[in-house]
Order: structure tokens, then sequence, then C-alpha cells
């Protein structure tokens, strides 16, 4: 009996240590597997083989709500199981449902001072608001409506639950220059997609309950706009409580109670004027899905990369299919090329240390509304845990600026909150992809606002570092001419491929990035 046990401890031993070896053996192995193993199965035939079917006219523009966009959310889930990547929510349940209202033109009056104004016709509501009333006996006029470090409109005003009257533009000084830059360069106040979104924002976030927005220019362009039937959206439930409405000249003096013209010869003032606004929204109910796949990290599996795509497009119009082969067919076939790719790796041992999500929302088109569902109303995973969004929009094409000198891709928002991520994404792409990161679209001050035009905003504006992959608009840009025959498949590939090299490195350092620029 002794001896046998002897033998017994013996081999248990031997055993023991050849475990402990081939666990030190597969440590090694994982430490040294190098991503390229997998990147390279990211190849432009296969991608190409994607999007020939997900771009193709069977799916009808992939228009949000509609079949079409059923069929696309359809094909990446039939993907995602093929390639082994499971459902975010568990129980192949890969579809978070986005519920959401389709627009049409509310019936709006706002009476000031007993003229009765029209919506379309005097004003123009821009955003969507319940059906509700409202009024006030006092309007105050807010000059620009700016505030900037050297000049405010706000100053030693409380503007909260008011209704405010604020004019297009910007100061200038005698000479001319403008006040804000001191320069002869305008500012984003002066710039018209700007400035409509900017003076909207800051009156908000002081409170108003109503901004009236003097730019006769423009006029006649929004009523066409917001008063066509044309596929506007929002999310249902997510209601605006502030009233945002243009003004033509005629509506203006009305509110100013004056017959003078309406010009910036003013100083802030308050004016005894009866507002009553009487407002009924005409919406529609209806559903959109995102669709979000999960690899679960090995090490780190609480905390996540999010590589995301909008699944959307514009649909069909007049008859003609807006195929959207670089919007977004381009990244949406990219996120499920990485997706494989991660996935393939994971199969051979070497899955990510923290967890991927891959996240292709819906409603992009509409206003970012399937990624503001994700991160506003129902994040399938803490925010606070998510290490960063890296967002790929339009990869597939050359920007004409660019002709003869394609190897580029414009990189926005890399070091808006996080230096460190800014320079690791520096640092891939010099190792393995060699491809021009161009900033241009990066400045603080670019007209296009390109920065929180994709779904990445609304991850950064929850303090989450982004990266947004982009190639740059072209004449094809939101066209039926967007076809699967004129994507660059060698660019879409490198582009693809440095995304993922970008995910590998965030989910298998040793310490999460810091984002060290938050606001």
């Amino acid at each position: 009996m002794k001896s046998l046990l002897s033998i017994a401890s013996f081999s248990l031993l031997l055993a023991a240590c050849g475990s402990q070896q081939k666990q030190a053996e597969q440590k090694t192995t994982q430490k040294e597997v190098s991503p390229t193993t997998y990147a390279e199965t990211i190849t432009e035939a296969e991608l190409k083989t994607l999007l020939y079917e997900y771009a193709s006219d069977e799916f009808n523009g992939r228009e949000t709500g509609t079949e079409g966009e059923e069929k696309a959310v359809n094909f990446l889930k039939a993907h995602y199981m093929t390639y082994g990547v499971p459902a975010a929510k568990g129980n192949n349940d890969y579809f978070q449902k986005v519920p959401l209202e389709k627009l049409a033109a509310p019936d709006v009056t706002l009476t000031a001072n007993g003229t009765a104004l029209k919506n379309l016709e005097d004003i123009v509501s821009i955003t969507a608001m319940p059906t509700s009333q409202f009024s006030a006996n006092q309007v105050i006029d807010l000059g620009y409506g700016i505030e900037a470090d050297n000049y405010s409109n706000y100053k030693n005003i409380d503007v909260s639950g008011k209704v405010v009257f604020i004019r297009s533009g910007e100061p200038k000084n005698e000479d001319g220059t403008y006040l804000i830059s001191g320069t002869e360069e305008a500012t984003k106040w002066s710039n018209l997609r700007q400035e409509f979104a900017t003076k909207r924002d800051i009156a908000k976030e002081k409170g108003a309950k109503a901004v009236l927005y003097y730019n006769p220019n423009i006029f006649g362009m929004a009523a066409r706009r917001y008063g066509s039937s044309s596929g506007r959206m929002v999310l249902s439930g997510n209601d605006n409580n502030m009233y945002y409405m243009l003004l033509n000249n005629a509506a203006a003096k009305a509110i100013l109670n004056t017959d003078t013209a309406i010009d910036n010869a003013f100083t802030n003032k308050t004016y005894n004027t009866n507002i009553a606004i009487d407002y009924t929204n005409k919406s529609e109910a209806l559903n959109g899905n995102n669709v979000v796949a999960f690899i679960e990290g090995t090490e780190k599996p609480n905390e996540y990369i999010v590589i995301s795509a909008h699944l959307d497009h514009i649909g069909n119009h007049d008859g003609e299919i807006n195929n959207g082969a670089d919007d977004d067919g381009s990244g949406t076939v990219a996120v499920l090329e990485i997706a494989e790719a991660f996935a393939k790796a994971k199969k051979d041992g070497h899955g990510p240390k923290r967890s991927i999500v891959f996240l292709n929302v819906t409603g992009e088109e509409k206003g970012l509304l399937g990624s503001s569902y994700y991160t506003d109303i129902d994040p399938i995973f803490p925010l606070d845990q998510t290490v960063a969004d890296l967002n790929i929009d339009m990869i597939g094409r050359i920007d004409p600026k660019r002709e003869g000198d394609r190897n580029y891709v414009y990189l926005i928002g890399s070091d808006k909150l996080s230096t460190e991520l800014h320079n690791i994404s520096e640092e891939v792409n010099s190792k393995y992809t060699n491809i021009e990161l161009d900033y241009t679209y990066n400045d603080e001050n670019d007209p296009n606002r390109f920065y929180y035009r994709s779904d990445h905003y609304n991850f950064a504006k929850n303090n989450i570092p982004v990266i947004f992959y982009f190639n740059g608009t072209h004449d094809d840009y939101h066209r039926p001419s967007d076809t699967v025959e004129k994507i660059n498949y060698d660019l879409l590939e490198n582009r693809a491929r440095l995304v993922f090299y970008t995910a590998w490195e965030l989910a298998n350092r040793d310490q999460r990035i810091v984002v060290d620029k938050a606001e």
C-alpha cells in the first residue's frame, strides 16, 4: 500500500507540473499572439460579398421602421450567429427594440398680442413636442443669444421658464472684425449649421421654455423641410420640453410689438407681450431595432469596448432606391468582419481581455436615434464601464479632395476626451496599417459639425472616449448613386483592419485608457 501511494503521489505531482507548464505555455502563447493573424481574416473579398447583398435593392434602402430595415437586422443576426458571436442580451436575442414616432407637421398656433401666427406661414415649429398649451406675458429679447468667454447675452438675465427672442449672426467691432474672434473670421455663432443648434442648446440648458429664432433668410427653406412628410422621427417618450420656432419678419414684429424693422441695434430688453402657444402633435408610432452582439472578455469581462456603425439608410424616394453602399453599408460590413476576426481569436484561445460590444444602430439618419436610445435610455452594458466607442460611418470611398492621395482616413474625436486614446490610435496605425490619419474635420470650428453628426457623439457626450472613422462626403452622398461598384474594397479592408487593431489594443491593455479631458 505504501508503495502504491508513493507511485500515485508521484504521478499526481507529475500531472500537476505538466498542468502548470501547459498553463504557462498558454499564457506565453496568449501574450505573444499577433493580432495580424486575425486582422488578415478581414479581406476585401469577404467585405465585397457582404456589401453586395446588404446594399442591394432587396433591402429597399434600409429606412428606419420599414420592411427593408427588418431584412437588414435579420441579415446581421444571421451573420453573427454564423460567426459564433453571441447576442448581447443572451438567448439569441440580438435585437434592442427602439420605440419611435414618425413625425408629421404639427398643428401649431402662436398668438402674440391677439395676432394669430400660423405654422409654416408665419412661424416654423422646429422641435417635436407633446400636444400642449403654454402662455406667458413677457418675451425677453436676448439679441444674438450668445454665451462666449468674451461676450454674453445671458449676463445677469434669468431665462428659466421664459420665452426668449434671438437673432441670427454675431456682433462685430467698429472696424468690421468679429468681436468674439477679434479677427475677420466669423465663428460658429454665424455659421448656419452651427448657430441653429448651438443657440438652441444654450437656451435649453438655461431653462428657457420657448425660443423664438429670427432668421428670415432661411424661413422658406425651413418651412419646406419641416412642413413636408419627410419621414422625420424622434424617440418615443423622449419629448422635448422647450418650444423652438423660427420666425419670419411679420411674426417678429408682432411678438416684439413694433412696426419698425428688426435690426441688430439692440439692447437686451423684456417686452410685455401676451404669448399663447397651442401645439397639437400628429406623429405616428413605430419601431426600429438596434442589433447588439457581444464577445465576453477573458480577464476584465465587465469593461467594454464598443464598435459601432449605423444599419439604416434613407430608403426609397420617388421610386428610386438609395442603397447606401458607403453610408453606412461600408461601416456595417466592417463591423461584421471585425466581429468574425475576434470570434476566431476567441475560438483559438486568444479572446480579448475586455469585452467587445458590436453595436449596429438604427435611426442614425433620423437624428442618431438608435445610439441615443442605447446611451440615454437603455444601455445594455453600463456606460461607466464602457472604455471607448470606435464608430465607423462611411469608410469605403474617396473624398474628391483626396483623389490621387487615397490611402487616408479622416479621424474625428480621438483626442477630445482622452489623450491616451489618440496616442494609441497613432501608434497602432504606425505599427500595422500605415494609413494617413487626416484630422481636418476634427477641428473644433469645423463648419460641417461632423463630430456631432454620427453615433459616436452619444457616447462622447457621456464622457466615453470615441474615434469616428470617416472617408468624407462625395457626390453620391445620400443619392441613389451610392452603389456597391463604387466602393474601393482595398481601402475598406485596410481601414477596417485599423479599427480591429485599435480595438485589439484597447481590449488587451493592462489598464483601461484614462479620460483626462472630460467636461
